[in-house]
């Protein structure tokens, strides 16, 4: 490890990989940092298929997925630190110095740009307000998991999960295959969160009950879980009084969202999106602070690793170019408005490439015969027909902004 490199990329999830790849391959001296002794992200525990159909038209397993970007990251001069913890991170003139603890002890690089890539984390009973003690037994669905796939640890005989979320959905499927007895999914939405496949594959050729508009309230039991209270809601999510019902069971998984992991990127004083809680970003992923870009589940929460991984693409490249950019950025926001919730980038930059930009949005309910419309200054400059839209799935579109003004408006009519 030197001290000094054009592109620093924290963290070596699926994001982190194909950027540490892309900016070494566009000529970018390279160093990627991960806490973990190994790369990979999360998607070591993720041993069921679906990864990669978009980006190699095939299924592949999580681990499967990921040693594609690891095997091809070896073939590049890119440096890598495992087990290593970034304390700290500061700006000096045009250049980041970043601290490290490390096994061998504290190390200071310095790096032109900066890459986060750092994933994001589930919510916790606590942050879903249900009350009681807290027995053993309460789990996020990504914690199980973790012991079922990568330990061999069997944590439950007899399963609530509360949350329609993806990772729940595939651990409901595993628990029944590893001989434990799911009693239903409750979510408190009106419809399920997950992706469609994952309904179908995972719940209904599984015969597990889902249970919608319905929330676990209270935990019950000392020690170990011994049942849990669930309750009807209301379109507000409220729960319901005299709705209340006692279900005996010795484990509650929540699959209940996830959140960005950005405390490094607002140590540094980026900007964050009141939507996505991740930085606010052009189309090529750089946040609003210069020569600072981010990919991946930090900057919105996909559904895809496929998405994640060309997000990790596109800022590496961008990453690699910027040490020798001359050219100052032109931004133009980007306003989402009727009907969708969600919005990346949310800026464009109109010297860098407008004629072709990647959007990933997602809506705020589930619509047919929709038409999504990008338009700037009244006038049209994209239109896409949607037969189906899902709020749980995230729409990919490309576009040719390069007719864009002082804004782009983005709608579904």
């Amino acid at each position: 490890m030197k001290e000094k490199y054009d592109v620093l990329v924290i963290g070596a999830g699926p994001a982190g990989l194909s950027a540490a790849f892309s900016a070494s391959r566009n000529g970018a001296d390279v160093l990627i940092v991960e806490r973990e002794n190994e790369p990979g992200g999360i998607l070591k525990q993720c041993i069921h298929d679906g990864f990669g159909l978009h980006r190699y038209g095939e299924k592949l397993t999580g681990p499967e997925y990921a040693y594609r970007d690891i095997v091809r990251l070896a073939d590049t001069d890119c440096d890598t630190a495992y087990s290593a913890f970034v304390l700290d991170i500061s700006e000096h003139h045009d250049e980041y110095q970043v601290t490290l603890s490390m096994r061998s002890g504290l190390h200071t690089v310095w790096a032109k740009a900066l890459i986060l890539a750092t994933g994001c984390r589930e919510r916790t009973a606590r942050q879903v307000f249900i009350h009681g003690d807290r027995p053993s037994g309460v789990y996020t669905a990504g914690t199980v998991q973790n012991f079922i796939n990568l330990k061999g640890w069997m944590p439950a005989k007899k399963a609530v999960i509360l949350g329609s979320g993806d990772i729940g959905l595939i651990m409901a499927r595993r628990l029944c295959l590893e001989g434990a007895e799911v009693l239903g999914i409750y979510e408190a939405r009106n419809r399920p969160g997950g992706l469609k496949r994952n309904i179908a594959q995972c719940v209904e050729d599984f015969n597990i009950p889902m249970f919608l508009s319905k929330t676990v309230t209270r935990t019950i039991g000392k020690h170990r879980l011994e049942a849990v209270e669930i309750m009807d809601v209301n379109d507000r999510m409220e729960p319901i009084p005299g709705t209340a019902q006692i279900i005996p069971c010795d484990t509650l998984i929540l699959s209940v969202g996830l959140i960005p992991e950005n405390e490094l990127a607002e140590s540094i004083g980026i900007r964050m999106s009141d939507h996505t809680h991740g930085p606010l970003v052009d189309q090529n992923m750089e946040t609003l602070k210069e020569g600072v870009f981010a990919a991946g589940n930090c900057v919105s929460v996909n559904d895809l690793a496929d998405y994640v991984s060309e997000n990790g693409i596109t800022a590496g490249k961008a990453a690699a170019l910027y040490v020798s950019r001359k050219q100052k950025r032109e931004l133009i926001p980007v306003k989402h408005m009727d009907g969708i919730h969600i919005c990346v980038p949310q800026y464009i930059d109109k010297n860098s490439e407008p004629d072709h930009v990647v959007l990933y949005l997602r809506s705020d309910d589930d619509y047919r015969d929709r038409e999504i419309l990008l338009e700037s200054e009244g006038k049209t400059l994209f239109t896409k027909k949607m037969r189906t839209i899902h709020s749980a799935e995230i729409i990919r579109l490309e576009a040719d902004l390069s007719g864009i003004g002082t804004e782009l408006k983005v709608k579904l009519i």
